[in-house]
């Protein structure tokens, strides 16, 4: 019996290998159907893997059923598959690959719909998540040194400002109470908070940034343009990437990501990224280092097609940062117009200090107030796509969160004169957006939508601003005795209590009407309706007890309670009207007029006092209103080039700022509206790929920004001590450079070997250049920023079978530059500076399993 059973089994077992087995024959090819040698297959089914000979030719057996996908990679070509579907396609399988072509094959979503870069009659700049990872530009502010018309300001994560051609968000420190005039969204929902701006990219394949107002397609408003992200989705075959980085300053970052089916119907994908690094400053007070980077990102995805018409993700993120970090250096003294034992070199002698340093590039402080920048973000979205008529209906619903937990020490000194200077808040979002895109006829398509959205933020459990015992030196108004009262501000400080809540709804159309063949008109637009509400208390604690009035008139006069409510709705209509010619199939041009506005305003942060009293009627600040007249030509001189140009210009009435006062009591500045300014440019963009072994872009970006009319303007740092407001009319906008450019290039060689991989040297280079700006929304002789110029190269290997070694380093000239200077709290007359990182440089190992 043992034997009749062990004859059976291996009589079974060689039928099952006979049918299971299948003989696979085929060839690897260019474009011109040359052989591709030693190209890399691989059976998706199985995740069976092998190579073609030095022919290009393949002859396997593999085990998959039928049917199954045979994907293939050679180095210095896109990867393709084919689908084997029946017994007869198993012999003479042709697997056909493009040379590497980003001129020809970039892609964007930003009107709804896929399409061709160069079809789109909007500026947009594209960033691919390749590019992204092999840059290191693993956030925004990397993202800035790339495309040029992208400002960036960060003095922490909530102080963070981000602009498209010097427009959109408020330069200074932030005020919660407006929304940003930049887009940030992500898979189709919208971040509220610029905070999320410093979070690390998560498996990033492709950031678009579109320039000028986008009303008429996308959810919210924006007056400046938009950054439309988009990341990888799960996949019904099983993929992985995994990449760690290694550099000096003890810097480590870790990626990674999997994805694969569930079940037939069920794919998941799970990501994360972690980076750490040492402080780049020293504090000779707690003898640490400081500003170091600790990040940590979770995203996880879920993909569900029920039938080839509905597609529906689900993905949930959360993100924590703890930094020891954001700590400015003292970067100068400006004299004001104060009495002499007012200006701050005389206040610091009267106190026996000095800084540690007058050079801000010895990158020292001695700040006694600790540095402090948590925060966490996350959210859940739920994103629906349904085939329906001849377009696609999606609905995209989402909620999400931001906890903020700060220390700052804004004096920016080693004196104690602010000792506390903190504001932990807590903001929700939520959205809806329903949104059909598609096709009527041949000649005419359109995007229909309804968006609301609503966000609530408020204080987590106040805010604080507490003076110290050197304070009563920095507020001494007068040479009375009375302010070296013992203990008078020892412990004086506010908690405020701002609430806001806000509530927008809008309706939005776009519609493309082939005119004729090559001419196309572009209607479009937007009806908003916001409501928003504060409730704003400040209370005031602590400092010497007394019954002198005297006394308590000067503890006053440095902070006093304050409260304020404010309820207001606005209706907006706006829209935009575009013509686009297609010359031929190399030159595609286009014509702009667009209306946008940003919704009205709510000062958050206190009223600055005028004869004792709030000004109140800075509690709501206008809606700023956008006229934007922009052309533009997209042209391909080449197969392997592109060369595009963008001529605009913006007219902004009640134009929303952020503004500085000397009010110790509202340190963070407060809103106003400047009556008019004026931004106009000009864009020149292109790449050019030679043959497969040189690639080269560059972009140049002219911009000028000004005050058209702006009479009521605070008086900039110098100006502290005359008269309370000016005429700066005329002046140049904060953050805005007359010039910027990003260039870069990368040379290959042909296919080589290392360490038993197939693959390519390469060697690569980006830069970047911006002009110096001004730092201030007044124009100030001391706090401009000088111009400067990074360059990063990097070097290395990667095989077409996923492995890949960069050694890389960022300002590899160690340029000493600032990103932003600000000026201190009550405005005794120094300013700090963001300091830009000095050279860094490090190791990446990376590895993607397809």
């Amino acid at each position: 019996m043992y034997r009749i059973l062990t004859t059976i089994s291996i009589y079974c077992s060689i039928i099952f290998a006979t049918h299971a087995q299948q003989s696979i024959r085929g060839k690897v090819v260019d474009q011109q159907n040359q052989t591709i040698p030693h190209a890399t297959l691989h059976i998706r089914e199985t995740n069976q893997r092998f190579a073609a000979d030095e022919n290009g030719e393949f002859e396997i057996s593999a085990s998959a059923k039928l049917p199954f996908s045979i994907r293939a990679t050679s180095v210095g070509y896109k990867a393709n598959e084919k689908r084997v579907v029946q017994e007869s396609d198993l012999q003479n399988i042709v697997i056909k690959l493009g040379a590497e072509n980003q001129v020809q094959e970039v892609v964007v979503t930003s009107r709804r719909r896929q399409e061709q870069l160069q079809d789109v009659p909007i500026p947009v700049s594209v960033v691919t998540g390749k590019f992204v990872e092999e840059a290191g530009a693993f956030n925004v502010n990397r993202i800035k040194e790339i495309v040029p018309s992208v400002q960036l300001y960060s003095s922490n994560p909530r102080n963070t400002g981000i602009s498209i051609r010097g427009l959109g968000t408020t330069f200074g420190l932030t005020n919660d109470g407006i929304d940003p005039g930049v887009g940030f969204y992500v898979d189709g929902v919208y971040y509220a908070r610029n905070a999320v701006t410093t979070l690390d990219f998560i498996d990033v394949e492709q950031i678009e940034v579109l320039r000028g107002p986008q009303g008429t397609l996308f959810g919210k408003n924006t007056v400046a343009g938009a950054f439309n992200i988009t990341t990888r989705k799960p996949t019904f075959h099983s993929t992985a990437d995994a990449e760690v980085s290694y550099g000096n300053y003890g810097f480590v970052q870790a990626k990674g990501s999997i994805s694969g089916p569930i079940t037939d119907k069920l794919a998941a994908r799970l990501s994360f990224s972690g980076t750490q690094r040492d402080g780049v400053l020293y504090n000779v007070a707690t003898q640490k280092h400081t500003n170091e980077l600790n990040n940590l990102g979770l995203r996880g995805q879920l993909l569900y097609k029920p039938s080839e018409k509905v597609d529906v993700l689900i993905a949930g993120d959360v993100t924590r940062q703890r930094p020891d970090g954001y700590a400015q250096v003292f970067a100068g003294v400006a004299p004001t117009l104060r009495a002499g034992y007012r200006q701050f070199e005389q206040i610091i002698a009267d106190l026996n200090y000095d800084v540690p340093s007058r050079n801000p590039f010895d990158r020292i402080i001695d700040h006694d107030t600790p540095w402090r920048s948590g925060q966490d973000l996350g959210g859940l979205s739920a994103n629906v796509d349904v085939q329906l008529g001849g377009g696609t209906l999606t609905s995209t619903t989402a909620w999400r969160f931001w906890n903020w937990d700060p220390s700052n020490d804004r004096d920016f000194t080693g004196l104690q004169a602010l000792a506390l200077s903190q504001a932990p808040s807590r903001h929700d979002q939520w959205s809806q957006e329903v949104r059909w895109a598609g096709d009527f006829s041949s000649n005419l398509s359109a995007v229909f939508g309804v968006y609301v959205f609503g966000q609530s933020l408020n204080a987590d459990p106040a805010h604080t601003e507490q003076a110290g015992t050197h304070q009563w030196r920095f507020s001494q108004s007068s040479e009375s005795a009375l302010w070296q009262t013992p203990g008078l501000f020892d412990g004086l400080g506010i908690r405020s209590y701002p609430s806001m809540r806000s509530f927008s709804g809008a309706l939005f159309t776009q519609f493309d009407w082939a005119i004729l063949p090559n001419l196309r008109l572009l209607p479009g637009l937007r009806l908003n309706y916001d409501d928003k509400s504060v409730n704003f208390r400040r209370e005031v604690y602590g400092g010497l007890q007394t019954d002198n009035p005297e006394l308590i008139a000067l503890q006053r006069g440095l902070y006093s309670n304050q409260a304020f409510e404010a309820d207001i709705d606005d209706t907006n209509l706006s829209g935009q009207l575009t013509l686009a010619y297609k010359a031929s199939e190399r030159i595609n041009t286009f014509a702009t007029f667009s209306t946008g506005f940003k919704p009205v305003g709510l000062n958050l942060g206190g009223l600055p006092n005028q004869n004792g009293q709030p000004m109140l009627e800075l509690a709501v600040i206008k809606p700023e209103r956008v006229a934007h007249y922009e052309v533009g030509i997209k042209t391909q001189p080449s197969d392997n080039s592109l060369l595009n140009l963008t001529v605009y210009n913006t007219d902004v009435r009640d134009y929303q700022t952020q503004v500085q006062a000397a009010d110790l009591s509202v340190n963070r500045g407060y809103l106003a509206n400047a009556e008019q300014v004026r931004v106009r440019g000009i864009e020149l963009d292109g790449n050019v790929r030679v043959q497969n072994w040189l690639s080269l872009y560059g972009s140049l970006a002219y911009t000028d920004g000004k005050y058209i009319s702006f009479t009521n303007a605070p008086p900039p740092l110098e100006g502290t001590g005359g008269a309370n407001f000016v005429d700066v009319s005329g002046g140049r906008l904060p953050g805005i450079s007359e010039w910027a450019a990003s260039f870069g290039g990368e040379v290959k060689t042909k296919p080589s070997q290392f360490l038993g991989q197939r693959g390519e040297y390469f060697l690569a280079l980006d830069g970047f250049y911006r002009s110096e700006f001004s730092s201030n929304p007044s124009p100030s002789a001391y706090l401009n920023v000088p111009a400067y110029t990074l360059v990063n190269p990097r070097i290395g290997f990667r095989s077409q079978d996923g492995v890949s070694v960069t050694v890389w380093a960022r300002n590899v000239f160690d340029t000493n530059y600032f990103e932003q200077l600000l000026p201190g709290a009550g405005n005794a007359g120094h300013y700090a500076g963001v300091l830009g990182d000095p050279r860094t440089f490090g190791i990446t190992l990376r590895y993607a399993w397809r």
